[in-house]
C-alpha cells in the first residue's frame, strides 16, 4: 500500500472515519497487509472476494477453500480463517445469551455461516435450553448431494444427553435453492413426533440456501 497516497490507504481512512466508510476490498485488504508481486493488496482482496462470491462467500469459506485461492499463502489463510470463527463464535455467543426467537436473523446468519458453503448435504440440530437459549449446534448426518439418512432415535438421544427442552432442525440444499420439499416436511413431522414422546419441542426447521434460508415456522408448516 506504499503507493497510495497515505490519506487514502485503508488502515488511515478506517482510523479516521470507521470501519463503515471503507469498501468491503479495502477492509479485506487490512487483513491481507500485503500483495503479490504484480498484484497490488486492494487488487488481490477484489481477486480474494471475487473468487469466494463476496462478504457471504468469504464468510461462509473455511480453511480448505481458501487454500485454493492463489497468492493466499499459510499466514493469510490462518488470519482469514480465524476472524471468520471469531464472527461464527460471536454469533453463537448471541445466541447463547438471548433467546433464539429474539434474533432469528442470527440464527439464520448463523446457519449460513456453518453449513450454507458446503458442497454435500448436512443435517444440523440447534439443542435449547428451557429459556430457548442454544445449548450447543451438532451436525448430526452428512449425505450425497441429493439425499442424506436422518436417524430420528440419535437425535433422541443427544437431546436427552444434553437436556435439551427444545431444537431446531435445520439442513442445506447444496443446489443453492432453499425451498423445502415434500420430504423434508415428512421428515419435520417424523422428528417431532418422535421428540415430542421425550417432551422435546420443535420449534422450527430451517433450510439453507446460498442465499436464502427459509423458515418451516415462517411459512407455517409446522
Amino acid at each position: 500500500m506504499k503507493d497510495i497516497p497515505a490519506d487514502a490507504r485503508p488502515r488511515e481512512r478506517l482510523l479516521a472515519l470507521g470501519p463503515l466508510a471503507l469498501a468491503d476490498a479495502e477492509l479485506v485488504a487490512l487483513l491481507l497487509r500485503t500483495g503479490l508481486k504484480g498484484t497490488p493488496v486492494l487488487q488481490l482482496a477484489q481477486q480474494l472476494l471475487d473468487s469466494t462470491g463476496g462478504v457471504r462467500g468469504l464468510l461462509q469459506a473455511q480453511a480448505a477453500d481458501l487454500q485454493r485461492i492463489k497468492g493466499l499463502g499459510p499466514a493469510k489463510r490462518a488470519e482469514i480463517a480465524a476472524v471468520m470463527e471469531l464472527a461464527r463464535r460471536s454469533l453463537a455467543q448471541q445466541l447463547k445469551e438471548r433467546p433464539v426467537f429474539d434474533s432469528p436473523r442470527r440464527v439464520k446468519d448463523y446457519l449460513r455461516m456453518h453449513i450454507g458453503h458446503l458442497g454435500h448435504e448436512v443435517f444440523a440440530v440447534l439443542f435449547l435450553d428451557a429459556q430457548n437459549h442454544l445449548i450447543r449446534l451438532e451436525e448430526m448426518f452428512r449425505g450425497t448431494l441429493t439425499q442424506t439418512s436422518v436417524y430420528p432415535r440419535e437425535i433422541v438421544k443427544r437431546a436427552l444427553d444434553l437436556q435439551a427442552s427444545a431444537v431446531i432442525l435445520a439442513h442445506n440444499h447444496p443446489s443453492g435453492v432453499a425451498e423445502p420439499s415434500r420430504a423434508d416436511e415428512c421428515l419435520t413431522q417424523t422428528l417431532g413426533a418422535a421428540l415430542k414422546l421425550i417432551d422435546v419441542r420443535v420449534l422450527d426447521h430451517l433450510v439453507v440456501g446460498e442465499a436464502e434460508v427459509v423458515s418451516f415456522a415462517e411459512r407455517g408448516l409446522l
